[in-house]
């Protein structure tokens, strides 16, 4: 080997060394960067020497997708719990403090109480208040009910603009990848950010994607729908200015196809946009429904009869609605009834009603008095709205609290029908986390960075680079020894 040869073989090893040495270092440097993946520096031998061809960078596609569909099943379970706690905070209040439920119990006990001594004034004010409470809880929970859905849609909308802004982000992207690839030169960090934001859109519905030629990257939804192919499909949402029981939201389209809303405590929902679809198109409604039903149940419990077991149709008493003095037809939801209902003026003394009425019937003219001889001990009527308060009744069973039930029981149902989602929400959140953790470890584990791993491959090409310098050095004194010879 000649000393020209030897020395073009030590250039060379330097020049690898120090391609390989900047790449460690860019690996350290990134190691606690969650979207860097580990670049190799990969290099062949070839006489007279050696020469880096290209810059290898780690990937897994399996452990990828896995971690992308952990991300979309975690944020979709982790966006149902936290609006089920709101509506939870919103409708039934602190421990349940705020909910129909705790109002209708404390109506049982201030009409039991009435019933007791039905000629004291006060407990028939008290008795009414009471009912003025129902209403309130009611009324309220209506309200906070539909705030929500109206919420929940501007939520919609700020994701849906959120997610075209990441598409557009990944045309930019993906093009820069395909353009680089074709130019034959290192695409690692455009693939790093590619790949970081499939993990964003990720966390708003799940995907699938392929690639093609130049690493070209197709994106579509888990239901089929092309959402990226060379340029952004149309992700488009028209949010309501507000809602009333009974009324349905808007569809969010991908590329023209609507996006189905999750389901369950441990909700099939993949990413946000299904998950606060399914709060506003499936929990909210039924939980309106729930309150409508409580609402009918209690309008018909207190309802007048005819006292004389005549024909006389029976109608609203202490509780009236929008429809009223006319009952809501049995066993079925009444849309908006729980946003109507409120107490009825002959017994409101804020309205210029009388309490005693209550006691004695009559709200709807004097065919429906009870107590027609006016005795104060009258307790027949209070004792009759209890009984009814705790009779079986027929519920719409589409509300999911029971077909057949008590008032009562079926507002404490109704209770427990969102405290059991609420808690199924909560466990699946913590698996499903759990699952989003190990993904990304195991993903990490394959992808990123080992500093002791870097540190030891910068020892080597330290060694590596030492030696080199010492045939350097060795042939720059042979060539001086020669140069000496020949003068």
């Amino acid at each position: 080997m000649s000393l020209t040869t030897a020395l073009s073989i030590a250039q060379q090893s330097l020049r690898s060394t120090s391609r390989q040495t900047a790449t460690v270092s860019r690996n350290v440097t990134d190691a606690n960067n969650p979207d860097y993946a580990r670049r190799s520096a990969v290099v062949s031998s070839e006489a007279p020497g050696s020469r880096v061809i290209t810059i290898q960078r780690a990937s897994n596609n399996a452990l990828f997708r896995a971690n992308m569909s952990a991300i979309s099943s975690y944020e979709g379970q982790a966006t149902l719990r936290v609006g089920l706690n709101g509506l939870t905070q919103s409708v039934n209040g602190v421990d349940n403090a705020a909910s129909p439920a705790t109002a209708i119990g404390s109506l049982y006990q201030a009409m039991q109480l009435f019933a007791t001594t039905p000629s004291n004034a006060s407990l028939a004010e008290n008795a009414v208040d009471a009912a003025r409470q129902v209403v309130r809880a009611l009324n309220d929970g209506t309200s906070a009910i539909q705030a929500t859905r109206t919420d929940t849609d501007m939520q919609l909308s700020v994701a849906v603009d959120e997610l075209n802004t990441l598409l557009a982000d990944f045309e930019q992207t993906n093009n820069a990848v395909v353009f680089g690839t074709q130019a034959g030169r290192d695409v690692s960090d455009e693939l790093d950010r590619r790949d970081s934001l499939l993990k964003k859109i990720s966390e708003y519905l799940p995907i699938s994607t392929f690639t093609r030629a130049n690493q070209d990257m197709v994106i579509t939804t888990s239901a089929g729908a092309t959402l990226f192919e060379t340029i952004p499909r149309a992700v488009s949402f028209e949010p309501k200015p507000g809602y009333a029981a009974g009324s349905t939201g808007n569809p969010v389209y991908v590329d023209g196809v609507p996006l189905t809303a999750g389901a369950g405590g441990s909700t099939t929902a993949g990413g946000k946009l299904s998950a606060l679809l399914q709060l506003r198109d499936n929990v909210a409604p039924t939980m309106q429904a729930q309150l409508d039903e409580i609402a009918r149940g209690l309008v018909n419990a207190f309802a007048e009869t005819d006292p004389t077991g005549g024909a006389l149709p029976a109608l609203a008493g202490l509780f009236t609605w929008s429809g009223g003095p006319s009952l809501a037809p049995d066993g079925v939801v009444s849309a908006g009834l729980a946003g109507s209902i409120r107490i009825n003026a002959a017994m409101d003394s804020t309205a210029g009603g009388d309490p005693r009425v209550l006691r004695d019937g009559g709200a709807n003219g004097a065919a429906y008095v009870a107590n027609t001889a006016g005795v104060a001990s009258y307790s027949a009527l209070l004792i009759g709205y209890s009984d009814r308060l705790d009779a079986p009744i027929a519920f719409d069973p589409s509300a999911g609290a029971g077909e057949n039930a008590s008032v009562m029981a079926y507002s404490t149902n109704a209770i427990s029908w969102l405290e059991n989602i609420r808690k199924q929400a909560t466990t699946a959140e913590e698996t499903k986390g759990a699952l989003l953790t190990r993904t990304a470890t195991a993903l990490s584990n394959e992808t990123g960075v080992n500093i002791d791993q870097e540190m030891s491959l910068l020892l080597e090409l330290e060694h590596s680079y030492e030696a080199s310098a010492r045939i350097i050095k060795a042939v720059d004194e042979m060539l001086s020894t020669l140069l000496a010879a020949i003068r």
